[in-house]
């Protein structure tokens, strides 16, 4: 993401993604999972916008000594928006979770569903809630909401143990006012 980017996301009284990262697990314990994945979209212009990690960093590291996973969404990459590689990603953390019997934590702070890729998004939620349920009863899952969660950014966390948010920076919602206005033509 660019210092432009960054410093908005500061100027909002935000962390970036691997800042808060950094806060949550021992020091220097953090291993990144596919740092490197790019989404394969095309249309509407994201063929020239492949930034790596897709929107999403995944990994494992410790807290106070115990292993811990982790995924916190970048809202400086196409506003922490979830699409099928961002989904991928986060698909193998929850199953690399599950398998170690490990806790998994999402640091939460995207746009929802990616609508330019379509149902590949939809269908990457679709993955998250699978798993979510999966997890449940099995893993603690926490969810730490840092900004405005729409759609399945919101709906994921409301399947885990544990929801924590930040009082005038968090929010949840089903669906955003534009989406709002299109369906109901309504303000």
């Amino acid at each position: 993401p660019s210092e432009k980017a960054t410093a908005a996301q500061h100027a909002k009284g935000k962390l970036t993604a691997r800042e808060r990262i950094e806060l949550l697990l021992d020091p220097g314990s953090f291993q990144e999972v596919e740092q490197l994945r790019r989404h394969r979209a095309s249309g509407f212009g994201l063929e020239a916008k492949k930034p790596y990690t897709d929107g999403v960093i995944t990994g494992w590291g410790t807290v106070e000594g115990r292993t811990v996973f982790v995924y916190a969404h970048d809202f400086r990459i196409f506003g922490g928006a979830l699409g099928e590689a961002h989904a991928t990603k986060i698909h193998k953390i929850m199953d690399m979770a599950i398998a170690a019997g490990a806790p998994l934590v999402s640091l939460n702070d995207g746009a929802g569903a990616r609508i330019q890729e379509g149902v590949s998004a939809l269908a990457g939620y679709g993955g998250i809630f699978q798993r979510n349920t999966k997890a449940s009863g099995v893993i603690p899952q926490i969810s730490v909401m840092l900004g405005p969660c729409a759609g399945g950014a919101a709906y994921s966390p409301a399947l885990t143990d544990f929801v924590f948010m930040v009082r005038e920076t968090s929010q949840m919602f089903i669906t955003g006012p534009d989406v709002v206005k299109a369906v109901t033509g309504e303000e």
